[in-house]
């Protein structure tokens, strides 16, 4: 399905930039033919030679004629680029469509379309377009890839306006410009079950009001629209107004995705950093649990979280789910990494109430990080950590070495403090980690599994 939308159009009607800027078009071909004439010329005055002059003239005059005609063009193009996707993963393909058309009467000559993209994206696209007839059009396309998230400008569409003989060339710009969001890997989770659950993980709501009987029914006043069969008669005839009976109201389960950005946390860069791993999670951790119907929160070290999300975060399983999913992912397209040096401001925005399921993913902690990401355990109904060592994945996969005593350590503080916390190897995928974390929870709330925990 193509997404994004028409770059804009543009038109180009020759006549920017006055003769200076069409001389200084003069290819070097050009440049060449006129610094041959002139030197004959030269030559034809010492020497006396009148052929030699005529030589002279025709090779000086010729690029000049070329500009002269080339800067009097009126030529009128429209040029317009459709993404298809507009928002892309990374290590994916998007294909950008171009296309040209000639709004004016007469015919164009040798067209040479070219887009600017960035070095990340690939090399600079060119086209050569032959000529185009009064009304019609020409399309072409290309690709282009990052490895890299982010969000990378697309354009301006360039035309580039050559005479039959390549002795000039003209450039016009078109104004529009699109934008590629590179948004990070996702993976499908399973619809494991991790502690936390109980407060609805499994339809993703739970009950706020429960009707036992007619006697626990808390009614209200009638409202413009209300079904009659609603209508609560004992409450009617004993308050003297028209009630209805007080719908369920449903409350859907929380989720808030914890992503540590902090910049001491993480060592290396690239799109096989530990921190690039934590984001993709971050992202294939939000969209599966957007699907099971939570509403999903994204919170970072700062205590910054998506902007236009709501208190509870975004809902799942509805009509908004795919923007909000959208909305989310191209916010971790642009993340990077934060000056802060601790987790304390994500703690006071988590201290405000019970988040529901809390799934964090940690950079290296040390024993006050770790002690402040046990308090957060306090304010959720279930924990879940991903604890990554940058160490480990800053070298080549032969020269990692075991668990240290510090990690270890970390690792112990979080499960004390009631996380279901695992470490994250070099090259791990995320759902096998997922699938982990439920087998550590299932081991450690089993009674043969809490025996061997004691």
């Amino acid at each position: 399905m193509d997404a994004g939308g028409t770059a804009g159009a543009g038109e180009d009607r020759g006549e920017g930039g006055g003769i200076r800027t069409a001389l200084a078009g003069l290819t070097t071909r050009g440049r060449s033919f006129l610094a041959a004439g002139i030197a004959a010329a030269i030559c034809a005055y010492v020497l006396g030679q009148s052929d030699l002059l005529r030589v002279g003239l025709l090779l000086g005059v010729l690029p000049l004629v070329c500009v002269v005609v080339l800067h009097r063009t009126r030529y009128r193009v429209a040029g317009s680029r459709r993404l298809s996707p507009g928002r892309v993963p990374a290590g994916s393909e998007a294909r950008v469509h171009l296309r040209v058309d000639n709004v004016s009467r007469l015919p164009t000559g040798l067209l040479m379309l070219q887009d600017r993209v960035p070095y990340v994206l690939g090399p600079r696209p060119r086209f050569v377009l032959d000529r185009v007839e009064p009304g019609g059009r020409r399309e072409v396309s290309y690709r282009v890839r990052s490895d890299l998230r982010g969000r990378y400008p697309l354009g301006p569409l360039q035309l580039r306006l050559t005479d039959p003989f390549g002795l000039c060339e003209l450039t016009r710009s078109f104004s529009a410009h699109d934008t590629l969001t590179v948004i990070p890997r996702v993976e499908a989770l399973p619809p494991v079950r991790l502690s936390g659950e109980a407060k609805g993980y499994g339809e993703g709501r739970q009950r706020s009001l429960a009707l036992a009987g007619d006697d626990d029914v808390i009614p209200r006043g009638y409202r413009y629209g209300d079904d009659l069969r609603r209508v609560h008669w004992r409450s009617t005839a004993r308050y003297g107004e028209l009630m209805v009976r007080r719908e369920e109201q449903p409350q859907r389960a929380r989720c808030t995705v914890l992503l540590d950005t902090r910049g001491v946390a993480f060592e290396g860069a690239g799109p096989d950093s530990s921190f690039e791993w934590a984001v993709s999670g971050a992202a294939s951790v939000l969209v599966h649990m957007l699907e099971r119907g939570f509403s999903v929160r994204l919170l970072t070290d700062t205590g910054d979280s998506v902007p236009g999300e709501g208190a509870d975060g975004f809902a799942g399983v509805s009509q908004g789910t795919a923007e909000a999913a959208g909305l989310m992912l191209d916010t971790l397209a642009v993340i990077d990494h934060s000056d802060g040096t601790g987790l304390s401001a994500a703690y006071d925005t988590l201290r405000g109430g019970n988040e529901g399921l809390l799934v964090a993913f940690f950079g290296d902690l040390d024993e006050e990080q770790a002690a402040v990401a046990g308090k957060m355990r306090q304010r959720s109904g279930g924990a879940l950590a991903f604890l990554l060592d940058s160490e480990t994945w800053s070298r080549e996969p032969a020269d990692v070495p075991g668990p240290t005593e510090g990690r270890g350590e970390r690792l112990r503080m979080l499960r004390e403090s009631g996380w279901t916390a695992v470490t994250v190897p070099r090259g791990a995928s995320v759902e096998e980690l997922w699938r982990t974390a439920d087998h550590e929870r299932t081991t450690l709330t089993s009674p043969a599994g809490a025996k061997a925990a004691r």
